[in-house]
């Protein structure tokens, strides 16, 4: 895999990284020795970022990275994890000095290290990229050494252009995927001009472009897939991307022809997204080794044809940008 900047902050990471939210609650049923095996099938091949939360299985994802690490030794990769989703309402006095102080605190214990690689905000509310007091709390962590950099996880593009405007933001984390393209708009090229990194999260549309679904498929009832469809539990752009179920389902029949070789359609997904120069780096999810493997090969396969990105355009504008695209 192509080795990626990792914005200002002096690293660089792999084009394909580990989305480590599956392994800790919210996908159905999940296998710690499977999720295991997963991430030391990652790591292996190459990966060298994972992207998890203090809110994934209430510190569960953490706390497997941990385990997985300290067997392995070595040169640990980029671990990135995120802060905020733990208040109770999302508001902006929730992000306190206190509050701040205290997450940190927990994923350092629940990583089992010094400092934090990257912290983000966690999908804070609108309002908080309005108060430059949260972000001048982080400073003071960074200053304290509790975190070497943090970023942001947005919902929405004006939530990330807003959020790029604070000098020491590092990175910006944005569901990016052939289901949702306004980001590439405005924001990937603001983002480039400040060289802030790119983490694109939701990669498959929660597996809608895997091509797997059908319109009778079950999901567990643990399974945001089954319980978010109309945002009960958090943002409904989280789940699918936002796409109706019935929508999405159509439109990926229209990209199956796209696929080439012996590529399935999840790595066609991936590989779409690493073609724009402003990603740093896509985060999806594995909870077996071979799923794992097959997202890190997504990288190797040849560099799609303008044909091909025009088509996949052509979908999107036909068929998914009325429900989503000026939304987020």
């Amino acid at each position: 895999m192509r080795s990626r900047m990792f914005g200002r902050t002096g690293r660089s990471v792999k084009g394909i990284g580990f989305g480590a939210w599956a392994i800790g609650a919210a996908w159905g049923k999940v296998d710690d020795g499977e999720s295991i095996a997963a991430l030391h099938a990652a790591l292996d091949a190459g990966v060298d970022f994972i992207d998890t939360a203090d809110v994934y299985g209430d510190g569960h994802s953490e706390k497997l990275i941990a385990r997985v690490l300290k067997e392995r030794g070595g040169e640990r990769p980029f671990v990135a994890t995120k802060a905020g989703r733990r208040l109770p309402a999302q508001t902006v006095a929730g992000y306190s000095a206190e509050n701040l102080q205290g997450w940190i605190e927990r994923s350092l214990s629940n990583l089992e290290v010094d400092t934090l690689d990257l912290v983000q905000l966690h999908c804070p509310p609108t309002d908080a990229y309005y108060h430059p007091e949260i972000f001048a709390r982080m400073d003071d962590l960074v200053a304290q050494g509790k975190i070497r950099h943090y970023g942001v996880s947005v919902e929405r593009v004006e939530e990330a252009l807003k959020a790029i405007e604070y000098p020491n933001v590092a990175s910006v984390q944005i569901i990016y995927n052939a289901f949702r393209l306004r980001p590439a708009k405005l924001f990937f090229k603001e983002a480039q001009r400040r060289n802030v990194a790119v983490i694109a999260r939701v990669p498959l549309a929660s597996g809608l472009l895997s091509g797997k679904f059908k319109a009778d498929t079950k999901f567990e009832t643990d399974d945001h897939r089954q319980f978010n469809r109309h945002g009960e539990a958090f943002d409904v752009g989280e789940t699918f991307s936002g796409v109706p179920y019935d929508v999405g389902l159509a439109a990926v029949e229209k990209l199956r022809p796209l696929v080439a070789g012996d590529a399935t359609l999840a790595q066609f997904a991936l590989r779409w997204i690493l073609m724009n120069e402003a990603m740093t780096v896509v985060i999806p999810g594995a909870k077996n080794p071979q799923q794992a493997q097959a997202n890190v090969a997504a990288a190797a396969l040849p560099a799609l044809s303008a044909e091909t990105m025009v088509a996949v355009e052509k979908i999107y504008a036909e068929d998914i940008k009325p429900h989503v695209h000026q939304r987020w």
